[in-house]
């Protein structure tokens, strides 16, 4: 008898911890959905806005758009957040789009040291003359160099971009006071869609 209640309880105990497991496992299921979605709508926007912003670079520069049909591919940042204090930082996450469909995305980060003090927000795009060029950044730890520079670009001041080292780049002021906007030093991760 002792015997199979002790049988009985191992038995009990068994489906008990079982039946936490799969409410567990269901949990994390229903969990993995919903950051999912969550993933999906911030990418969804990302994409919204990357797209706003290259109708804005295209509105204001007299030859980026036939840049745009030539290049290999172009990454466009929409909403990247800059600050600083003598040690200044830069932030953003970007869509990469070749033959104008989307191909990834893209993480920018840059930190700066030197004389320096404000804030600012704006967009930047970066295009990709050769496939070459283009297949380094999707690598992954791409870098533009210190004297790497960018046309700034205003709204209602046309501007043209031109090619240079296989890459052009034009950055545009959203918002903030800043003397200028410099990509020297900045770093990209990139992850397909």
């Amino acid at each position: 008898m002792k015997m199979r209640k002790g049988a009985f309880l191992l038995l009990l105990a068994a489906g008990m911890l079982s039946n936490v497991n799969v409410n567990a496992q269901s949990d994390m299921e229903d969990q993995k959905t919903d950051e999912q979605v969550v993933d999906h709508d911030k990418k969804a926007k990302l994409i919204e806005d990357a797209e706003l912003a290259s109708e804005l670079f295209v509105e204001n520069s007299t030859n980026l758009s036939e840049l745009m049909d030539k290049a290999a591919g172009y990454v466009i940042f929409p909403n990247v957040g800059k600050g600083a204090y003598i040690l200044g930082g830069a932030a953003g996450n970007g869509v990469l789009f070749e033959n104008g469909k989307v191909a990834g995305f893209a993480e920018m980060r840059q930190l700066d040291v030197g004389l320096q003090i404000g804030g600012q927000a704006y967009r930047q795009i970066i295009l990709f003359q050769t496939e070459n060029e283009l297949n380094k950044f999707k690598e992954g730890n791409y870098k533009l160099s210190g004297n790497a520079s960018a046309v700034v670009i205003n709204k209602g001041k046309a501007k043209a971009v031109e090619f240079n080292n296989g890459r052009a780049i034009a950055t545009m002021p959203k918002a903030g006071a800043m003397v200028e906007v410099s990509v020297g030093g900045q770093k990209f991760d990139y992850s397909d869609q």
